[in-house]
This record gives C-alpha cells, sequence and structure tokens, in this order.
C-alpha cells in the first residue's frame, strides 16, 4: 500500500529525507526538486530538478520517489 504525502512546509520540522516515496505536490511546489525543501539533506542525493508538468508526474532518478502533481 502507498501512502500519499505533501510536501512539507518550510516552516514544519525536516522529516528524513527520501523516507517517502510517493508526494502529491502542486503549482506552489513548483519548481520542482528532490529532495523537497524540509527534509534533512545530510543522508540525502544531491539535488535534481524535477519535470512535473507535462506529464502530471516524475521519478526521481537517484532515489525513485514518485511526485504527482495536483491541481489546487
Amino acid at each position: 500500500m502507498n501512502e500519499t504525502h505533501t510536501a512539507a512546509a518550510p516552516w514544519e520540522a525536516p522529516v528524513a529525507s527520501n523516507a517517502q516515496r510517493l508526494y502529491t505536490v502542486t503549482r506552489a511546489d513548483l519548481p520542482l526538486h528532490c529532495p523537497m525543501p524540509g527534509t534533512t539533506l545530510w543522508n540525502s542525493h544531491p539535488k535534481v530538478f524535477l519535470a512535473v508538468e507535462k506529464k502530471g508526474g516524475a521519478r526521481c532518478p537517484y532515489c525513485g520517489a514518485e511526485y504527482l502533481l495536483r491541481d489546487e
């Protein structure tokens, strides 16, 4: 079973980097990159920008996390 999580807001406590496998993002999160803002970076991969606008989703080539673009 996959859980869908929204992106962490900058004021929220950091979450473990790449701990989630499925992220739901909105246009407010663009430009989108993995790892997401609010995640710890010490155990993460380099930042990579992901184009979700055309297909409505993307997968991170480093960690395999999936990102789905949700219309607001």
